[in-house]
């Protein structure tokens, strides 16, 4: 089971709090977990990505062990404790200002 932390909008739009279990078949990458999530929540399929070029929104990025994955291939695995569960998979709204 794939732990993943949403922020704060998209845990409202997915009508959940805390955490979000995702389950994953296969290799654990980043595409495998937002499809997983996409698929447990229609509501979000969009939101994280394009839908057509499924590429990362602007604005949003994915941490997991305390490193920036927002610019890994999609299809890298994902650090072991993620895969295990041992560590989440963070999707945060980044924040640009002046």
């Amino acid at each position: 089971m794939i732990r993943v932390i949403l922020p704060a909008h998209l845990r409202i739009l997915a009508q959940v709090t805390g955490e979000v279990p995702v389950e994953v078949q296969g290799p654990v990458t980043q595409r495998s977990v937002l499809e997983a999530i996409e698929a447990r929540y229609p509501m979000l399929r969009g939101t994280i990505r394009d839908q057509v070029t499924e590429q990362r929104r602007p604005y949003v990025r994915f941490f997991a062990c305390e490193q920036d994955l927002s610019h890994e291939p999609p299809d890298a695995p994902l650090p072991d404790a993620v895969a295990t569960g041992a560590e989440p998979f963070l999707v945060v709204g980044a924040i640009a200002g002046g």
